[in-house]
């Protein structure tokens, strides 16, 4: 992988957030000139911030829904590979901003693939969505590429709608395989450096940070956990063997095996145990509380039969990589650092499970 990104130069849309933060670093570890698009780092503190990566990229801060502002930085970077993260991921911030969550998730959509079609230097693009474009019965099997799309909250709808867009332009524009695209479906992802609201493991780390107990609202709720590194080497793996072999260009999965897809409270114990101190939750379940899925996993059978891909890490090695990089934030230590050697083992870990590299 790194004789491919060597030099290469790569878009990240969405790059000050969490898991764009982590791409990037990736990036510039295989070699690659990492380019971002984003608005300003949305929490405080940020990953993007305390590990110092801007200093080591290109960084535009702009709106994904400025059509004219992005075009122009594209015709400025000449990029040869898209990876596009941007967007609006919190389910219950859609509820309360819809309008804000389809322009970005939908028309911002439209506006990379716009981009990436009246730019002749890209030759690959994935788009990254989510394991809640599908349409969700609350079956206990995982859902297949080939399920019908239809989120019932508005990011998930809008993620759906993510799909569908670069389905269309997949279609219509880039019939020729003049630019491979793929888009990717992960699940919920954690790890070190997430400093979000209404997501579980930063409510733990705030609550341990504070001696306080957790705050849990839906412990019975079943999710694809998965460490952050785990799709973020997958998305980089699609973009390589895609442009290198246009059969690869399709709709995946990327998720833990099922032994790792556990309820939120099973979740919080691995947390309450790695983390120590003595740390505990409780259950406040909220009344009239916004819908969201039960119960929810994915089928990632097509990833590991195409690529030979496996994960690399189990719920609870993920957890721990996220308490040892948290307590070394929280003690001040070199985070950049850390970040180095959590990505050197995904590449190692991957090296070894990776059995398709052609």
């Amino acid at each position: 992988m790194q004789e491919f990104y060597q030099g290469k130069k790569v878009l990240v849309t969405g790059h000050t957030g969490f898991k764009g933060t982590w791409l990037c670093k990736m990036l510039l570890q295989l070699g690659a000139k990492v380019y971002g698009y984003s608005l300003k780092p949305p929490t405080n503190p940020s990953l993007y911030e305390i590990c110092g990566i801007e200093k080591q990229m290109v960084s535009e801060i702009g709106d994904i829904r400025d059509l004219e502002h992005l075009k122009a930085f594209f015709d400025k970077v000449q990029p040869e590979i898209v990876l596009h993260l941007a967007a609006q991921p919190i389910v219950r911030e859609s509820y309360k901003n819809p309008v804000y969550t389809y322009e970005t998730n939908v028309m911002g959509t439209v506006n990379i693939l716009e981009c990436v079609r009246t730019t002749p230097s890209v030759k690959s693009f994935l788009n990254v969505t989510t394991d809640k474009v599908y349409e969700n019965k609350e079956w206990q099997w995982g859902y297949r590429e080939n399920e019908p799309l239809d989120g019932f909250d508005p990011y998930s709808n809008s993620k759906s709608c993510s799909e569908l867009v670069t389905h269309s332009y997949k279609n219509s524009f880039f019939g020729d395989k003049s630019v491979a695209i793929s888009t990717a479906r992960a699940g919920n992802v954690i790890g070190g450096g997430d400093f979000a609201v209404d997501r579980i493991i930063p409510d733990c780390i705030r609550a341990a940070r504070a001696k306080e107990p957790i705050i849990v609202r839906n412990p019975h709720s079943t999710r694809p956990y998965q460490h952050v590194l785990e799709p973020l080497y997958v998305y980089l793996y699609i973009a390589m063997m895609q442009e290198k072999d246009d059969k690869y260009a399709d709709y995946y999965n990327v998720g833990p095996d099922e032994c790792d897809c556990v309820t939120t409270g099973e979740l919080v114990d691995i947390f309450c145990e790695k983390w120590q101190e003595g740390i505990t939750w409780k259950n406040l379940a909220e009344e009239n509380a916004v819908h969201e899925a039960n119960f929810l996993k994915l089928d990632c059978s097509k990833l590991k039969s195409v690529f030979g891909w496996k994960p690399a890490f189990h719920v609870e090695e993920a957890i721990q990589l996220t308490v040892e990089f948290s307590k070394k934030y929280l003690t001040g230590q070199d985070i950049a650092q850390c970040m180095e050697q959590q990505i050197q083992m995904i590449f190692q870990k991957n090296i070894t499970n990776i059995t398709n590299m052609k």
